[in-house]
């Protein structure tokens, strides 16, 4: 296995959506994100592809716990008594016990929680790295920096092997190599700010190559950088446009919508149905108004 491998994981049988990212460290495989439980099968089929298995997996690093990076994690360990996850600090408590992360995902998803992620399994603390950022860790041969770079979660990190950075989420979605990136946004812990800095120090790093979980590799270019601020600053102001209207939830998810899936199409005409599987609008508008009404009562207590 030369470099780090791709393997599309057909999340709701759609292709070009979800990723994991595999890669050789000398002492078994590495999987970055290896995605929700209901893609397991798909992630153990790729793994069968790249003539490997299942329990050649050694290192689960997570960038974050949100269900279609890390739902596998538990399952997956189940299967591979010799794995262990690696994980921030802030979100390990959550892997050792996902009964507070089921209960809220089940009540924005209701019945359909298992069609669409499967089951998410506790992982025995004993199993779990938990990390801090700014360190590094020595994988067999692999060299992996980790890096905190909160924004979109607060306890988000990046992984810096060699000339690949994989962002998770931070580096925005760009299921294409023509769409723009952009921010996705779902609550509960969006924060502009911490993203615009995570942005800046990753656009700096010596890397040639970004990992993205939606969707693939992308060249480490300011372009992408840009295009992804741009975007982020454009969709955060139409939400609280609309809030300043005085404008609910539904009336400014369904212009948001509107516009985002008629600039997507203008980009690539197959994208808007992607998108809306790898990120659904309303989850933006949501994590955005829940932002800008934070941000309004930090300037009503008088908060910088």
């Amino acid at each position: 296995m030369n470099g780090p491998q791709l393997i599309d994981l057909q999340f709701q049988d759609t292709p070009g959506v979800i990723a994991a990212h595999v890669l050789d460290t000398g002492d078994g495989l590495a999987i970055v994100d290896p995605g929700p439980g209901s893609t397991l099968g798909a992630l153990e089929a790729g793994l069968n592809t790249l003539g490997a298995e299942l329990n050649d997996v050694r290192h689960v690093l997570l960038t974050h716990i949100h269900f279609d990076h890390a739902g596998a994690a538990g399952t997956l360990l189940a299967h591979v008594p010799r794995a262990k996850v690696y994980v921030h600090e802030r979100g390990a408590g959550h892997l050792a016990r996902p009964e507070r992360l089921v209960a809220s995902a089940t009540q924005i998803y209701g019945d359909q929680m298992d069609r669409l992620w499967g089951p998410m399994l506790p992982i025995d603390p004993d199993r779990l790295v938990s990390l801090e950022g700014e360190q590094t860790l020595r994988l067999g041969q692999a060299e992996v920096r980790v890096l905190y770079t909160p924004g979109h979660a607060v306890h988000h990190v990046t992984y810096h092997i060699g000339d690949d950075l994989f962002v998770g989420d931070v580096g925005g979605i760009r299921l294409d190599f023509r769409q723009t990136p952009r921010a996705p946004t779902p609550p509960p812990d969006i924060q502009l700010g911490d993203w615009r800095q995570s942005i800046s120090m990753l656009r700096d790093l010596d890397a040639r190559t970004l990992h993205l979980a939606h969707f693939g590799a992308h060249p480490q270019q300011a372009a992408h950088w840009d295009g992804l601020l741009r975007t982020m600053e454009l969709d955060a102001s139409r939400v609280l446009e609309g809030m300043e209207r005085g404008q609910g939830f539904e009336a400014i998810s369904e212009q948001f919508t509107e516009v985002l899936l008629d600039e997507l199409s203008a980009e690539a005409a197959e994208l808007p149905q992607r998108y809306e599987f790898a990120c659904p609008p309303w989850m933006s508008v949501q994590g955005l108004m829940r932002y800008w009404q934070l941000q309004t009562a930090r300037r009503g207590r008088g908060e910088a």
